[in-house]
């Protein structure tokens, strides 16, 4: 699997690379990982198109493919193939780095004595049943269980937002914001002018309240709303229909995984940002912390986002940006046509939105409070008193294997189309 020893591990159960907002973390977060530990190894998920091993410098990449189907079946695979990886790399590892519970489960949940860093960027308790409406709840208790198991296991607990620190409820968190780069100017993509959503099409993203918005803006002719997606799925051909359904068709461009100096000229030209996400379990009470919306902020683009508490950890209505009651298309469209209808105060707000990300959500800064975390358990970091960082004493820690703990914890539960 891997071909040489690494002293470092980043895993995800997510593709990579991709345009969506989890291979945006894992680059960051890898990159700095490895910085920290002069290389590493790299699990993540892949596709038929991309290299299941690669090395990239210092850096040793494996990708999982697999053709299953169902969801918890193709996670336990994932388990099981990542857990025979850690068997080859434990007796190097010093840090360990994983997204999720069915990373987790293969890398905390077994006898080790290396780091564990759990980065909570979202918990498939919660997703899960967005997606999959047929789970069954004692699927769900099953992950939850999996979920706390993968937190107490961990030396640490990281995540981009304080909605989600105070649902963990853990000492060991900390919170890490997302970061932005300020974007350079950029050719501008069309001439109308054109409001932009972009990101993925689940339906806590709420682009059906943002579509009916627009519908009611049909005064606005020239007027155009860009949907970049992060890539191409059947979940968009839903949202073309309901776009005909509403007469708004032919006033759409949409756009599909774009690289990023192309999106940054699309962000950093719209004339409004929208982040209409809805309030549901998934963004309110597990929290969120969305990409587009810093991402459009360091291009300086005023945000309309939907008022959130995860939200307004970034956004102060009418100082950086506006607000607006979630899924609410009448009250969208008010706030769209006033702020149509004043650009001045729309440049402030895109002004005050970058300086914002100057001041407090640059990768920078989050990358350096990362590596402050890694540095922790790096022996080749100089301390003041001895010109080394003693390395923390971990110890080896009984855990549950990765069988009892993870897969076989889900393997009897019941059978569901994922």
């Amino acid at each position: 699997m891997f071909e040489r020893s690494h002293r470092a591990l980043y895993a995800a159960f997510d593709r990579f690379p991709s345009r969506k907002g989890a291979a945006i973390h894992i680059d960051r977060f890898a990159r700095t990982l490895f910085d920290v530990f002069d290389g590493g190894a790299l699990f993540v998920l892949g596709e038929n198109h991309l290299p299941r091993h690669q090395r990239d410098g210092n850096v040793e990449i494996v990708r999982f493919v697999s053709d299953i189907d169902n969801f918890l079946e193709r996670s336990m695979s994932f388990t099981a193939a990542l857990a025979r990886a850690v068997d080859e790399l434990a007796p190097a590892l010093e840090v360990a780095h994983f997204r999720d519970p069915w990373s987790g489960a293969a890398i905390a949940l077994r006898p080790h004595d290396y780091a564990c860093v759990y980065e909570v960027n979202a918990l498939p308790s919660i997703e899960l049943p967005v997606v999959f409406d047929a789970i069954a709840p004692r699927t769900l208790d099953k992950i939850r269980a999996l979920e706390r198991a993968c937190c107490d296991a961990a030396d640490v607990i990281i995540t981009p937002s304080h909605t989600t620190a105070a649902y963990l409820d853990s000492p060991k968190v900390r919170v890490i914001p997302n970061g932005s780069d300020l974007d350079t100017p950029k050719p501008r993509p069309i001439d109308e002018q054109y409001l932009l959503y972009f990101g993925a099409p689940q339906a806590w993203q709420g682009i059906d309240t943002l579509l009916r918005a627009f519908a009611r803006l049909a005064d606005f002719t020239q007027l155009r709303l860009a949907i970049i997606g992060s890539h191409e799925s059947r979940a968009w051909r839903s949202y073309e229909r309901l776009a005909e359904k509403l007469n708004i068709a032919d006033r759409i461009i949409w756009k599909f995984a774009m690289d990023e100096p192309e999106l940054s000229a699309w962000r950093q030209h719209a004339y409004l940002s929208v982040a209409p996400l809805t309030d549901c379990p998934r963004n309110s009470v597990q929290g969120c912390a969305p990409l587009k919306i810093v991402e459009s902020m360091g291009s300086g683009t005023a945000v309309v986002a939907s008022d959130l508490a995860p939200v307004r950890e970034v956004i102060t209505h009418r100082e950086n940006g506006w607000l607006v009651h979630p899924e609410r298309p009448d009250e969208l469209a008010r706030a769209l046509r006033i702020l149509l209808d004043h650009p001045q105060l729309v440049r402030d707000l895109g002004v005050r939105a970058r300086e914002t990300i100057l001041r407090d959500f640059t990768w920078n800064a989050a990358l350096a409070a990362l590596r402050h975390v890694y540095e922790q358990w790096s022996a080749d970091v100089p301390s003041a008193a001895s010109g080394r960082l003693a390395r923390s004493p971990l110890g080896r820690r009984a855990r549950r294997s990765p069988a009892a703990a993870g897969t076989a914890a889900l393997r009897d539960s019941e059978e569901i189309e994922c």
